[in-house]
């Protein structure tokens, strides 16, 4: 991937377009929408929240992002991924511990690890996705879907994977209208006091050469 493309406002129809790349200036933006979807989770990890999204937009990786923006500019959707390795949030256990501490850090690392995801060979592992809460219900989730799907087919990927929580039906059918398919779920009991979820679905999709094409799955 190069550099992120400045972004272009909305298109020639007038609704907001997926833009690849975070902008320069919307970090705040970016991890403030992460925050408000994955906040429960992240929290425990790098809160409070204020010091937890700072931390965040100091550690992105600008090119493993698609945006929407409104008609302002606003970032109002983000779509994140990781391919061989490289994600959107990019911080390293040195800058965790860095930041928060030997103390207090080293408890954080180990519930980050919870959550890394490894893309195996050929494969773009979604990141997260999250839609300003005005904005949701608009088709942006589907915007961001079809751009990501043509990021895995640019870079010769056969397959999109990502994870869903139980908790998060409206997600899970918005993976499974674009054609994402269930291959397996752990239960994680433990977690549902701690984290607010108690079972993770992995889903995949398989990517064909034009990306992901709306209406019946391949």
């Amino acid at each position: 991937m190069g550099a992120p493309q400045e972004p272009a406002g909305r298109g020639d129809s007038g609704a907001p377009q997926p833009h690849r790349g975070i902008p320069e200036g919307t970090e705040r933006q970016v991890t403030a929408l992460y925050w408000e979807a994955f906040g429960r989770k992240l929290g425990r990890a790098l809160g409070p929240p204020e010091k937890g999204r700072a931390f965040l937009a100091a550690h992105l990786h600008h090119d493993r992002g698609i945006t929407v923006l409104d008609g302002s500019g606003r970032v109002v959707g983000v779509a994140g991924y990781d391919i061989a390795g490289r994600a959107l949030t990019g911080a390293t256990s040195r800058d965790v511990l860095s930041v928060y501490g030997p103390l207090r850090g080293l408890p954080r690392l180990a519930l980050l690890a919870l959550f890394a995801r490894r893309p195996a060979e050929g494969e773009l592992v979604m990141d997260g996705i999250c839609v300003a809460a005005a904005h949701r219900g608009s088709g942006i989730g589907g915007l961001l879907l079809r751009d990501i799907a043509a990021v895995a087919a640019e870079n010769a990927c056969s397959r999109i994977r990502l994870d869903v929580i139980d908790v998060n039906p409206r997600a899970r059918a918005l993976y499974e209208r674009h054609g994402f398919i269930a291959v397996r779920t752990q239960q994680t009991p433990f977690l549902r006091k701690l984290l607010g979820f108690g079972a993770v679905t992995t889903m995949h999709r398989a990517v064909t050469p034009g990306g992901l094409d709306e209406g019946t799955p391949r």
